[in-house]
């Protein structure tokens, strides 16, 4: 449950004053590879917006497109999981690209819609014009926020709850 201070309450309220919550943007054909590989990458590989990741954190991949970069409009939440260690690490996928990664631990979900959600959801301060939130492709949110997401998307896990107050 989260409580009115957007803590996890019900005996995880030492884990949930710690951790933090957090939003992702990638196409859902870059948040498949991810969820394949175990790893997120944000921002073309960007190292400054993963550092801000700790281990235990829960974050949820928003897709505003299917695929990168002239894919169908999709505008989602299409993944959601828990940051393993926070370490963050580079990897040679071509001789020109080096990106940084950090490891998630996907959980099962399927798909929700943004736009159901906007009216809901505290980072969002205009409902008209929802997409600028997430414009840096890194959004911290509230524990609330997170939850309700997490419920839309069916997803479970011991370290967020999907029970909203």
């Amino acid at each position: 449950m989260v409580d009115g201070n957007d803590l996890l309450t019900g005996g995880l309220d030492s884990v949930a004053s710690t951790r933090g919550f957090w939003i992702g943007v990638a196409s859902r054909d870059h948040v498949n590879v991810g969820i394949k590989g175990a790893f997120l990458q944000l921002n073309h590989g960007k190292q400054a917006p993963l550092r801000r990741l700790k281990a235990g954190d829960g974050v949820i991949m928003y897709s505003p497109r299917t695929a990168y970069p002239n894919g169908e409009p999709l505008q989602a939440f299409t993944a959601i999981g828990t940051v393993v260690t926070g370490d963050v690490y580079q990897v040679q996928v071509t001789p020109d690209f080096r990106p940084h990664r950090v490891d998630v631990q996907f959980v099962p979900s399927k798909a929700a819609h943004i736009k159901p959600l906007v009216e809901h959801l505290s980072f969002i301060t205009s409902k008209s014009r929802w997409g600028v939130a997430f414009r840096f492709g890194l959004v911290k949110v509230s524990a609330r926020d997170f939850a309700l997401i997490a419920e839309r998307m069916g997803a479970v896990s011991p370290l967020w709850s999907t029970q909203v107050e």
